[in-house]
C-alpha cells in the first residue's frame, strides 16, 4: 500500500470534514454569535468531549488498533479467522456497557460537572440552566461516538481508511441542519445544536456498518460482560488504555481548566477560543490525524514483525510531511489570523469585536501548530510498542508546564494566554517526545535533514515576505458589505501564498517523489 496515497486519500476527505466543520462553526457564529448562551454550549459540548476522546479515538484506540493488528497477525499465522470476530465481539461488549453506565451517571450528575468546568457561568442563571439541559441531551452521544470509533479501529487495521475519514462529515452535516431548520422548536434556540450532535452520532455509526460487513467482522454486543473481561486480550487492552485514559485525561483536564478560567473572563471568552481553536484545528486535522490515522496500523505491524529498520523510517517519513506542511499553515494562520476569522465567522451576530478577540486566539494558537502535527506522528511511535506511559508522564509534565504559563499569560494576553500556554506546551511535548524515540534507538534521523531544513525555510520565508505585505492592503472587516468580494480576496491571498510555498520548494530542489512510502499490502 503507498501510505502517501493513504494519508492523501485520509486528509481528503479530512478537508472535507474540516470545511463543513468550518461551515457548521460559521452557522453558529452568524445565527448566535458570541455570548452567555453560546459559552454554555460550548461547555456542554466539551463534557461529552472528554469522553468522546478517552473511550473513542483516544484512549481507547491507542490501545485497541496496536493489540488488533498483533491479534490479526497471530490469526493469519494460525489461519483462525473466527478469533478476530470473537475478541471484536468482546471488546465491543465491554465498551458498549462501559460508556452507557457512564452516560447515565453523566445525565444525573450534569449540574456538577457543568459548575465544576465553568463555574463562571453561574453569573447568568438562565446561561447556567441552559448548560446542565443541553449537558444531558448530548451526554447519549458519547455511546453512538465510541461505537464508531470501536468500528474505526477495524476498518484502518484493515487499512479501510476511507469510510471512518469520511464519518464526521455526518456530523457536521446534521448539525447544520439542525441550526437551519430547528431553533424555532426551541427555547433557548441554541438547544437545537444538541439534536444536532445526538444525530449526527447516529449516522456516523450507520454509516460504518457496511463496511465493517464487507470485511467480515461486524461486532455484536452480547450482555456477558464478565466473560468477557476474562478475554486475555480485552485486558491487555483495559490495562493499555489506564495510562492512555490518563494520558487523555492530562490534555482534558488543562482544557477544562482553561474553560474555568476563560468563562471568568469577559462574556464570550469561551466562544472566541472556541472559534480560533475550531481554526487551529483545520490544518491539526487535515494533516496531523491524517497521518497518525494511517501510521499507527503500519508502525504497529512494524512493532510486532520486530522490523526496527522500517519502524523508524516510518516515524522519518511522517515527521517530514508533518514539517514540509506545518510550517507553511503556521505562517497563514498567523499572518491570515484576522482575514480567515473574517471570512468565517463575521456574519449575523459576530462583530467586528469578535473578529478581533477570536483572531488573537488564532495567532497564539498557530505558533503551536508544528508541535501539536509532530505529535500526532510521534505518540503513535509509543502506542505501536504499547508503551503508553511514557507519553503520559511527559502530558502531566507538559500540564503542570501550562497551567504555570497561564499564570503569566492570561493576566497580560487574557484569553489569548490560554492559546499561547497551549502552543508552548504542545511544541515542548513533541520535543520530550521526540527526545524519548532517539534515546531508546525507536527513532534514528535519516539523512538530509539539514538540507531539507534549509530548503522549508528558504520557502517559508518567501511565503511569509508575500503575505506580510500583502494582507495589510485590505481592510477585512469593511469588506463585510461584499461578501463576494472578500471571499475572493481572502481565498486568492492564501492560494498565492501556497503557490509560493511550493515553487520556492521546487526551486531549491525539493520533489514530490521524496515523499513516496510504501508499506505492505494486507
Amino acid at each position: 500500500m503507498n501510505l502517501l496515497r493513504a494519508a492523501a486519500t485520509v486528509s481528503g476527505l479530512t478537508l472535507l470534514s474540516r470545511v463543513t466543520g468550518l461551515l457548521r462553526e460559521n452557522l453558529t457564529a452568524s445565527l448566535f454569535g458570541a455570548n452567555a448562551f453560546t459559552d454554555a454550549f460550548f461547555v456542554a459540548f466539551r463534557l461529552p468531549n472528554l469522553l468522546r476522546r478517552l473511550f473513542a479515538e483516544g484512549a481507547f484506540s491507542q490501545a485497541f488498533v496496536p493489540i488488533l493488528a498483533e491479534a490479526r497477525a497471530r490469526g493469519e499465522e494460525t489461519g483462525d479467522p473466527g478469533h478476530m470476530q470473537a475478541l471484536v465481539d468482546r471488546v465491543a461488549t465491554v465498551l458498549f456497557w462501559t460508556v452507557t453506565t457512564v452516560s447515565l451517571l453523566g445525565v444525573a450528575a450534569a449540574p456538577l460537572l457543568v459548575y465544576a468546568m465553568a463555574s463562571g457561568l453561574g453569573r447568568d442563571p438562565a446561561a447556567f440552566d441552559a448548560a446542565v439541559i443541553m449537558t444531558r441531551w448530548m451526554f447519549p452521544y458519547i455511546v453512538f461516538v465510541s461505537m464508531v470509533a470501536l468500528s474505526a479501529g477495524i476498518l484502518n487495521t484493515w487499512r479501510r481508511f476511507a469510510v471512518p475519514a469520511f464519518t464526521p462529515v455526518l456530523l457536521n452535516l446534521c448539525f447544520i441542519g439542525s441550526a437551519l431548520w430547528l431553533p424555532p422548536y426551541f427555547d433557548p434556540p441554541v438547544l437545537a445544536l444538541c439534536a444536532g450532535v445526538l444525530l449526527g452520532g447516529i449516522a456516523q455509526l450507520a454509516i460504518q456498518l457496511p463496511a465493517l460487513r464487507r470485511i467480515g467482522i461486524l461486532p455484536r454486543v452480547g450482555v456477558r460482560v464478565g466473560a468477557a473481561l476474562r478475554d486475555p486480550y480485552t485486558r491487555r487492552i483495559l490495562t493499555l488504555m489506564a495510562p492512555a485514559a490518563l494520558a487523555v485525561s492530562v490534555a482534558q483536564l488543562s482544557l477544562i481548566i482553561n474553560t474555568h478560567i476563560a468563562s471568568r473572563l469577559s462574556a464570550g471568552s469561551v466562544s472566541w477560543i472556541s472559534y480560533g481553536d475550531r481554526l487551529m484545528e483545520f490544518p491539526t486535522a487535515l494533516l496531523g490525524v491524517a497521518l497518525g490515522t494511517v501510521l499507527l496500523p503500519s508502525l504497529s505491524r512494524a512493532a510486532a514483525a520486530a522490523e526496527t529498520t522500517e519502524f523508524s523510517a516510518l516515524i522519518d517519513w511522517g515527521l517530514r510531511l508533518a514539517v514540509v506542511f506545518a510550517i507553511p499553515c503556521m505562517i497563514g494562520l498567523a499572518l491570515m489570523a484576522e482575514p480567515l476569522t473574517a471570512l468565517l465567522f463575521h456574519y449575523g451576530r459576530f462583530t467586528a469585536r469578535d473578529v478581533a478577540m477570536t483572531s488573537a486566539a488564532v495567532l497564539g494558537y498557530s505558533a503551536g501548530l508544528l508541535g501539536l502535527i509532530t505529535i500526532k506522528v510521534l505518540a503513535p511511535g509509543f502506542y505501536a510498542k504499547q508503551d503508553i506511559r511514557t507519553p503520559v508522564r511527559i502530558g502531566i509534565a507538559v500540564l503542570v508546564a501550562t497551567q504555570l504559563m497561564n499564570l503569566v499569560f492570561v493576566p497580560w494576553l487574557a484569553h489569548a494566554g490560554l492559546a499561547w500556554s497551549i502552543s508552548v506546551g504542545a511544541s515542548v511535548n513533541a520535543a520530550l517526545l521526540l527526545t524519548g524515540l532517539i534515546r531508546r534507538g525507536s527513532y534514528r534521523p535519516q539523512p538530509g535533514w539539514l538540507r531539507f531544513g534549509l530548503q522549508v525555510t528558504g520557502a517559508a520565508a518567501a511565503m511569509a515576505g508575500l503575505l506580510w505585505f500583502t494582507v495589510p492592503a485590505f481592510d477585512w472587516i469593511a469588506l463585510q458589505a461584499t461578501p463576494f468580494a472578500r471571499v475572493g480576496i481572502t481565498l486568492g491571498v492564501v492560494a498565492v501564498g501556497g503557490a509560493t510555498y511550493l515553487l520556492a520548494l521546487v526551486v531549491l530542489g525539493l520533489r514530490p517523489r521524496q515523499f513516496l512510502r510504501r508499506a505492505g499490502t494486507t
